[in-house]
């Protein structure tokens, strides 16, 4: 079989959905006392090498990233704590670019509505 030249890179968007986590964010100060539940989806665009693991970014990875990252901080505002997660998950490995969007249960249900969220990206001069 005659060696063939590798395949340039594909860019590829990977979407995770429904990663839960327990953090202390919100502008009560009990919301920041006491832990509560986030739900948080995640889109990512990754240059893909080839049909191997190693060519694109490890599910595993941006799942952890986005559970320390609500775990480990703490803001007033959800909309900071999507920004947060955006930019720690773009950091991540062959991440180009990433988008957050960070629900907070509690919240819709206290309002009796069916969600509140934030959504956020770093912007690329960032």
């Amino acid at each position: 079989m005659p060696h063939r030249p590798p395949e340039p890179p594909v860019r590829s968007e990977l979407s995770i959905r429904g990663i839960r986590a327990r953090g202390r964010h919100g502008a009560n100060p009990g919301e920041r006392s006491e832990a509560q539940e986030f739900v948080v989806d995640v889109r990512v665009q990754v240059n893909v090498e080839g049909d191997e693991l190693s060519g694109t970014v490890d599910y595993r990875s941006i799942v952890a990233t986005v559970r320390r990252t609500v775990e480990a901080t703490s803001y007033v505002l959800l909309e900071s704590l999507a920004e947060a997660v955006a930019a720690a998950v773009a950091q991540v490995g062959p991440v180009l670019r990433a988008t957050a969007v960070v629900h907070k249960p509690g919240a819709a249900a206290s309002l009796d509505v069916a969600d509140v969220a934030a959504e956020a990206a770093p912007s690329d001069d960032s």
